[in-house]
């Protein structure tokens, strides 16, 4: 059984970038040929797409967050870690990491995952 864990900071104030790393057990990351993504859910709004890690660690970001998102991985300690800089109130939302195995309905709704972590708030405020 794959199980994702997020976990990060839960305030993080205007203009700073935001961390958050997936902690995966009962499977391997760099196993063929899985797709390792961040996703979020600002509130009242629904399921929004932030990029993905793939199983050889190549990785592809929302146009629309691209510039300002970075996804990597440690493979020693089997996590991807999500950061995204310059943050605003806008980038509240709970996120989650997510594993597909498949590209699709990776980056569009209805998601295709196959493994979701709890979530884990985030609030941008000073």
């Amino acid at each position: 059984q794959v199980q994702l864990q997020e976990s990060g900071p839960g305030l993080v104030k205007p203009s700073q970038t935001l961390s958050l790393t997936c902690t995966v057990s009962g499977g391997s990351i760099t196993t063929n040929y899985y797709y390792w993504s961040w996703i979020r859910r600002p509130p009242g709004k629904g399921l929004e797409w932030i990029g993905y890690i793939t199983y050889s660690g190549s990785t592809n970001y929302s146009p629309s967050l691209k510039s300002r998102t970075s996804i990597s991985r440690d493979t020693s300690k089997n996590q991807f870690t999500l950061q995204l800089s310059s943050v605003t109130p806008e980038d509240t939302a709970v996120y989650y990491c997510a594993r597909a195995g498949s590209i699709l309905r990776v980056t569009t709704t209805p998601f295709q995952y196959d493994y979701w972590g709890q979530g884990t708030q985030v609030t941008v405020s000073s």
